[in-house]
């Protein structure tokens, strides 16, 4: 229950994004001009969401490193390859949450088309944002926690960067 009324505020904010407007010098001191580029090619919900999970990172640790701090900022931005509308974005959640057997078969799929979208975006967009990244010339720190931000950290637990991949999930779950 407590994970859906999370959901559900984060809808909601998605929903009002157009009342607020994104902390653009923020995100600028933390990244590099073709990284603040792609950032700002993000929906403004998105840019929101960002912010905020990077203000959790810096709530937990002012000194975090500067990658965690741009994979903070950039976690997301395979997001801009393929634009979904909020209610696209709110079926995919519900659908992995609710059906996730039918989500694994929707996201499958290679072609995108509209009625699938939300399912192969939600997927694909770490992947996507790596590639953005490595086209920036990101550091490869902040490219693979971009790319992992979403796998089972367990999985990762002998990697180095295990500890910044485990809490930048942490900080994402709180946005």
């Amino acid at each position: 229950m407590k994970a859906a009324v999370h959901r559900l505020g984060q809808g909601l904010g998605a929903l009002f994004a157009f009342t607020r407007s994104a902390d653009l010098d923020t995100a600028r001191q933390h990244l590099k001009a073709c990284e603040f580029d792609a950032f700002r090619a993000l929906s403004l919900s998105e840019q929101l969401h960002s912010l905020n999970v990077l203000s959790h990172v810096l709530k937990a640790d002012a000194a975090a490193p500067p990658e965690l701090r741009a994979a903070a900022l950039l976690h997301d931005v395979g997001k801009s390859r393929y634009k979904l509308a909020l209610w696209q974005k709110t079926v995919g959640v519900l659908v992995e949450a609710l059906a996730p057997k039918l989500y694994r078969g929707f996201k499958e799929e290679e072609k995108i088309r509209f009625w699938r979208a939300p399912f192969i975006v939600r997927q694909r967009h770490a992947a996507w944002g790596g590639q953005i990244l490595r086209a920036c010339g990101s550091e490869p720190a902040v490219i693979w926690l971009v790319e992992h931000h979403q796998d089972d950290a367990e999985r990762h637990r002998d990697h180095a960067l295990h500890g910044l991949l485990a809490r930048l999930q942490t900080a994402d779950g709180q946005s």
